[in-house]
């Protein structure tokens, strides 16, 4: 699987990438803080709505320190998606590499 550093992730979005940014954490922590563009699905719900993702999209998957990310996106890998991305780190990271204004938690 492809992993991102936070820096790395905002490079490739300022190059004009389009990926899926699929966030995995719980509603209170997304209503906290996220990456601009994210779509929430709780690492819980990822298996009831899977549907609502094209396997075919490149996505990174977000959480709070990249843990449950990086199993979100096994998860999608054995799912059948084609290209998936952990955001190594999470948004607290993104908080410390890229977005120093990012509430923290």
């Amino acid at each position: 699987m492809r992993q991102f550093r936070p820096a790395e992730l905002a490079a490739y979005l300022a190059q004009g990438n389009t990926p899926v940014l699929l966030d995995v954490r719980e509603p209170w922590e997304f209503n906290l803080c996220k990456i601009e563009g994210a779509q929430l699905i709780p690492m819980n719900e990822l298996p009831t709505r899977l549907q609502e993702l094209n396997k075919a999209a490149e996505t990174v998957v977000i959480c709070h320190h990249g843990v449950r990310s990086y199993h979100a996106a096994r998860y999608l890998e054995v799912s059948g998606f084609s290209a998936v991305i952990n955001l190594s780190g999470g948004v607290a990271a993104w908080a410390d590499e890229v977005d120093a204004a990012m509430p923290r938690y």
